[in-house]
């Protein structure tokens, strides 16, 4: 054998050893990193600056041609796209990939990431998007019950014949989108189903449930409530407390009698059917996977909102239930965002908000959500508008948020996870918050408390947010609108704290470019850091103390 043709066979032979590794070893996945965790592609962090599409818009390439470049103009570099069931297999066992591939490729062509949201057997709780197949056999495809007996638009979750018809098609979605993406990386995250949830009962009385019901809670559930005791959350908690911690015995025996154990029992057999969907699919392509919940209305009872999905009172059920689903998200259509936020960043789970109201607070909570909670990313539902038209007053805002943020991102990634970073929310509610990075105390005020804007009058104040990042012992970077900061170090009460340098600017190329340097009126003559409502920007500035 010469030389030329046995360097030939070793290059193919790396060729060959090289490739799955470079298509299949380093796919999209999540990392701790200090006590947060963060989304990695392509082996670099990624922060999901995103948006949701309407429900119909991506079902076929022609309604997306003027969204493309609708969604770069406000500086997405994230889609959350849905794959309906219905056209993916429109005949039993026959798939049509096409509408998928062209929505990567395309994606990809306008430097975008995708998240898939599979509308498989539920989406909003009903299946509305199971195929007609599906649909017209109800024999076969059994409906869940109310409990006056009813058949519902709602595929029962104790069906073998539905999770393996599911699983199937969301099984070969991800063998397919592996294909086309493995190599690129264009779709970083799946959400199995949609906002799962149980109405107008809440639980299902189809017979196989009914069944269920009547036999002991499953040991699996049971092992993992009684190992986690001292770690669950308190409403979870208190329910399964009533009846003095049991762990042994039938759904009522263990939980009571009533509906916070009818929306249990459904949680744990909702979280089995899609832990087994999102288990399958990872077999083929293991990318991470969270599921989403539509948030339930204050003092409403099960039944009278979508039950049993992950709800943070009922998250401890779901994460016994389904190991293979990373997190768990809320979809807002609630004004009390930190409160619901709170409650799902326990026990060490991250916040992504994959899908908010199209509304003026989107800019701020965007900022707040990424600064406070060290977001994996946030994103408005219906993001594509009107496309075709100028960007609107709200657009526009969301925009410059997401430019700011595509800037200050290597900051964000240099201290996530180290107590760095902090985020503030602000309106006519909540004028003022309290933050402390390092030695100091920064008192945040909406800029609307100094009166000098047209606004300040008004009745209801435009949100206010703001990101702060120390970056130095007293050095610091302020990204946002609306927001005013007093600050006192904590380590020196009695010693009054300066200004020592403000500087207005931008990263280019991630090279810090200062447009101003900031004193007199820009700072209050040295009482205070701020940027206006109308005005979106970055800041750089250091402190020091006198007496």
């Amino acid at each position: 054998m010469n030389i030329q043709r046995m360097l030939s066979l070793l290059l193919l032979a790396f060729i060959i050893q090289t490739q799955p590794v470079l298509a299949q070893g380093n796919i999209p996945h999540l990392q701790k990193i200090g006590d947060k965790q963060q989304l990695v592609v392509n082996g670099k962090p990624f922060l999901m600056l995103a948006g949701e599409l309407g429900n119909s818009t991506a079902s076929t390439m022609e309604s997306m041609v003027p969204v493309w470049p609708r969604l770069k103009e406000l500086n997405l570099n994230t889609v959350l796209v849905p794959v309906y069931w219905e056209l993916l297999e429109p005949e039993e066992g026959k798939f049509e990939y096409q509408l998928v591939e062209d929505l990567i490729k395309e994606a990809r062509k306008h430097d975008l990431k995708l998240v898939l949201l599979w509308f498989g057997a539920w989406k909003n709780s009903m299946s509305s998007h199971a195929p007609a197949w599906v649909k017209v056999n109800q024999k076969r495809f059994p409906r869940a019950k109310s409990q006056s007996g009813e058949s519902q638009e709602i595929l029962t979750p104790f069906s073998e014949n539905n999770l393996k018809a599911d699983l199937n098609a969301y099984q070969q979605l991800l063998r397919q989108t592996k294909k086309v993406n493995a190599a690129h990386q264009t779709v970083i995250l799946m959400q199995p189903e949609n906002e799962i949830g149980m109405l107008p009962s809440a639980r299902d009385y189809h017979p196989a449930a009914n069944q269920k019901f009547k036999e002991e809670v499953p040991q699996e559930l049971m092992s993992y409530l009684v190992k986690n005791k001292k770690n669950l959350n308190p409403e979870f908690s208190a329910v399964w407390q009533k009846t003095g911690y049991k762990a042994k015995g039938t759904w009522e025996e263990v939980f009571g009698k009533g509906l916070p154990t009818d929306e249990i029992f459904m949680a744990y057999y909702f979280a089995r059917y899609t832990d087994q969907v999102t288990a399958a699919g990872k077999k083929e392509y293991a990318l991470p996977a969270f599921v989403n919940a539509a948030l339930n209305r204050p003092n409403a009872k099960p039944g009278e909102y979508p039950s049993a999905g992950p709800l943070p009172h009922i998250l401890d059920v779901w994460k016994a239930g389904s190991p293979h689903i990373d997190f768990y998200s809320p979809d807002f259509y609630n004004p009390q965002f930190k409160q619901w936020s709170d409650l799902y960043v326990r026990q060490g789970n991250p916040l992504f908000v994959p899908e908010h109201k199209f509304d003026n607070t989107i800019a701020a909570k965007a900022l707040f959500a990424i600064g406070h909670y060290e977001a994996l990313g946030f994103s408005p539902f219906s993001i594509e508008q009107v496309p075709g038209t100028p960007l609107n007053a709200m657009e526009q805002k969301l925009s410059k948020v997401y430019d700011v943020l595509h800037q200050i991102k290597p900051l964000l990634d240099k201290n996530r996870g180290q107590h760095r970073i902090e985020g503030v929310l602000l309106d006519k509610e909540v004028k003022e918050a309290t933050i402390v990075l390092g030695d100091y105390e920064f008192t945040a005020g909406h800029t609307f408390n100094l009166g000098w804007e047209p606004n300040a009058k008004a009745e209801e104040w435009e949100p206010a947010g703001a990101i702060l990042i120390q970056t130095g012992d007293n050095e610091f970077y302020y990204a946002g609108f609306g927001v005013s900061l007093k600050m006192k170090n904590l380590k020196n009460p009695k010693a009054r704290v300066g200004i020592l340098k403000t500087d207005r600017g931008a990263f280019k190329d991630g090279k810090w470019t200062v447009y101003q340097h900031l004193n007199g009126d820009q700072t209050h003559q040295g009482r205070h850091i701020r940027s206006f409502v109308d005005d979106v920007s970055i800041q750089r500035f250091t402190l020091y103390e006198y007496e």
